[in-house]
């Protein structure tokens, strides 16, 4: 990734962000108002006793018709609340591909390769500087047909990457789960650079003979954040949809997307981006709560996509010697911090405890009011979550939210550790982070989880989730065979 730092977040704080996040809880604050008043009022009564509440009724001269009118009226309002209420959304639960050991690309391996493929020493060198820094580990994995010399990106070996890696992963959902094809409504499948005819969710029902009136949707072109793009979309759609269950696939097929030319720019997602994929089964149903893992809170979507800049950071193109790949730009840090900013000045009045908020609040009113170069108040987002997924984009992305966030080294500790053992697995790398912290035994019942993910177009997004019980240590899985082994220390320098 560019290594261009983050933009401190004490530099400037939008208004209009923190307006947003605001008017969330100005939604709720007739609820927040009326809950206290309704308990002291049912301590009053139980403190009168019966004999004065006879006396009460009896003074009140209260005849039949207005008592039934009074609990026609509770019943309606009653009916219209619990009707017009969000429905909750269960998490309940989720599996990672494990790639094959076959489909292993030590340091070793990509450089004899890049220089046979490569006949410009500079792209290799390039490269190769590039993998030292990466935080990657020997273990990641890239598709068969990358393997081959030269790579063969074919349609075939495209279609052969995708099957492998996501029906494996629902295999392993389903097995969890017990889930039945005729129990799923809604197919959601995210998938940014390959996108054939039929679709991938189209190949999904094929494979597992999913009912004809299951409402299906395939998004492309929407970057490493598109995961989360999918749980809002899955979250509108259960809410709209009364006892139903999505099915979520997010994942990045690498086949297709080697590029064999000489831009730099456009040579760093060979050396970034392996193979993965995720399958996340969610419920609105009141029965799954009981074995659910997660609830879902928020979900908080940013796009700076109005900004030229911003629009072309990550751009799809064909360098000089027509050859097609991911440009990746030198301001690609610098927005990205643009866009979290945005995020998490919104996020913060949803989720930071009542006296983070008034502190942010007053200094943010003092910089405008009195004076401008009192430095903003970063509210800590600590006190809000216990574990923190942030997107395994590259080594760079992670050193500066957690120095911005103020994070310490074991907050970011899955976020590390899944780079260094999977690679940037795109959209699908949050889920793999958080198996790692379940893996470790540390998921309790309350913990409260922040997923953040950036993608083209500019985008950044979050999800907040609850877990719903103290999660077991998992025997199986993308980290089942390694766990023990991590932490591991990551050099800042691998030297090749």
């Amino acid at each position: 990734m560019p290594t261009a730092p983050l933009p401190q977040f004490t530099s400037s704080v939008k208004l209009k962000y923190v307006k947003l996040g605001y008017q969330y809880l100005v939604n709720n604050f007739v609820t927040l108002l009326l809950l206290p008043v309704m308990a002291a009022v049912s301590l009053e009564l139980v403190h009168r006793g019966p004999g004065e509440m006879v006396k009460l009724w009896e003074s009140l001269h209260v005849d039949l018709i207005h008592v039934l009118c009074y609990l026609f009226a509770v019943v309606f309002a009653s009916t219209v609340y619990f009707m017009s209420r969000p429905r909750p959304v269960y998490l309940v639960d989720y599996a990672c591909f494990k790639p094959p050991a076959t489909c292993r690309v030590p340091f070793s391996t990509f450089m004899e390769h890049a220089r046979l493929i490569y006949p410009n020493e500079k792209s290799v060198r390039f490269q190769m500087r590039i993998l030292e820094r990466s935080g990657l580990g020997e273990e990641t994995c890239l598709p068969p047909a990358n393997h081959y010399l030269p790579p063969k990106p074919t349609m075939e070996a495209s279609r052969a990457e995708a099957q492998l890696v996501i029906f494996s992963a629902i295999d392993d959902l389903v097995q969890k789960t017990g889930l039945k094809p005729k129990d799923i409504d809604i197919l959601i499948v995210n998938c940014s650079l390959f996108s054939p005819t039929p679709s991938l969710s189209a190949m999904i029902i094929n494979k597992y003979k999913l009912r004809s009136n299951i409402r299906s949707f395939n998004l492309s072109g929407m970057g490493c954040s598109a995961g989360l793009i999918s749980i809002d979309l899955a979250r509108d759609l259960l809410q709209a949809h009364p006892s139903s269950k999505a099915l979520v696939i997010s994942t990045e097929i690498i086949t297709p997307n080697f590029y064999p030319g000489n831009e730099r720019a456009m040579l760093l997602p060979n050396c970034l981006f392996r193979m993965g994929a995720a399958a996340i089964l969610l419920s609105n149903r009141r029965r799954d709560a009981r074995r659910a893992k997660y609830r879902l809170v928020h979900v908080l979507r940013t796009h700076k996509g109005a900004e030229d800049r911003a629009y072309r950071c990550v751009y799809e193109e064909e360098d000089s010697e027509g050859y097609s790949g991911i440009n990746l730009s030198k301001d690609l840090m610098s927005i990205a911090g643009d866009a979290l900013k945005s995020n998490i000045t919104t996020l913060g009045p949803l989720v930071l405890p009542m006296s983070e908020q008034l502190l942010f609040f007053l200094t943010l009113v003092g910089r405008k009011l009195i004076n401008p170069k009192w430095k903003p108040y970063i509210p800590d987002f600590k006190q809000a979550f216990e574990h923190f997924c942030i997107h395994a984009g590259g080594r760079a992305v992670i050193d500066e939210l957690q120095k911005n966030l103020d994070l310490s080294a074991q907050h970011v500790e899955a976020s590390r550790m899944t780079l260094h053992r999977f690679g940037n697995t795109s959209s699908s790398s949050l889920w793999y982070e958080l198996n790692y912290i379940e893996s470790k035994g540390r998921m309790r019942r309350g913990d409260r989880v922040w997923q953040i993910a950036f993608g083209s177009g500019f985008k950044c997004n979050s999800a907040v989730w609850k877990c719903m019980r103290t999660v077991k240590t998992p025997v199986d899985g993308p980290w089942s065979d390694c766990i023990h082994r991590y932490p591991v220390h990551i050099p800042e320098v691998v030297k090749l």
